[in-house]
């Protein structure tokens, strides 16, 4: 397989199609090497537009999911980003390429290692991978200028909206099937926060974000 033939490819035919033309956005997936991300077993499927199994029973986002996402979220070089969900870490790497600082929050220790290791072999120093259920953010280090969710929840909760600093943006998939959407929150000061609708997708369901139980009778 050509791997730069194949990389171009998933650039040109999936991604911009899905109206990711930032310029910054795209020569960035071009320097980020996908493939180093992804378990060995599926190296060959890297730039297939699908969601490729990390184990644990997680997956990676597709191609075009990451891409929009990270257009979306607008990173700065002076922010500091909150990520919730690490997996592989190559969304975890994207962000860090664009941002002063990313603390990425992994709750499977597994797949926490698996991503250091990853943003290790890519030289990617400006990341802190911790093993933490992100539900309810980090508080103590916060606010930050985006947060972003690496998978789907029914809602945002609460707690993490109340981590966006002024001006900053939380970036999420929000609803169930059949019908997600990726959504942006913006701060406008400390009692004002408005919703963004982006575009309709579909994600797996955001480790630990379990929809609320129902009775059973």
């Amino acid at each position: 397989m050509n791997i730069e033939q194949a990389r171009f490819n998933m650039i040109e035919q999936q991604i911009r199609p899905w109206k990711v033309l930032d310029h910054a956005v795209l020569e960035l997936l071009a320097v980020v090497k996908r493939e180093d991300f992804v378990p060995a077993a599926y190296r060959a499927a890297a730039f297939v537009d699908t969601e490729l199994p990390l184990g644990e029973g997680q997956t990676m986002l597709t191609p075009p999911v990451e891409a929009r996402l990270l257009q979306d979220a607008k990173v700065q070089r002076h922010e500091t980003v909150l990520e919730v969900g690490t997996g592989s870490g190559y969304t975890t790497a994207l962000l860090a390429h664009r941002a002063r600082r990313v603390i990425s929050l992994e709750n499977r220790p597994a797949l926490a290692r698996m991503a250091r290791e990853n943003l290790a072999r890519a030289g990617i120093s400006n990341v802190e991978v911790r093993d933490a259920d992100g539900r309810h953010g980090l508080a103590a280090e916060g606010p930050f200028d985006v947060i972003m969710l690496s998978g789907s929840v029914a809602s945002v909760p609460q707690a993490l909206l109340d981590q966006v600093k002024v001006g900053g943006r939380l970036v999420a998939i929000e609803g169930g099937e059949p019908v997600m959407r990726a959504v942006v929150y913006f701060r406008e000061s400390a009692s004002s926060v408005t919703k963004t609708e982006m575009f309709d997708t579909m994600a797996p369901r955001l480790d630990g974000f379990d929809d609320a139980t129902r009775f059973r009778f």
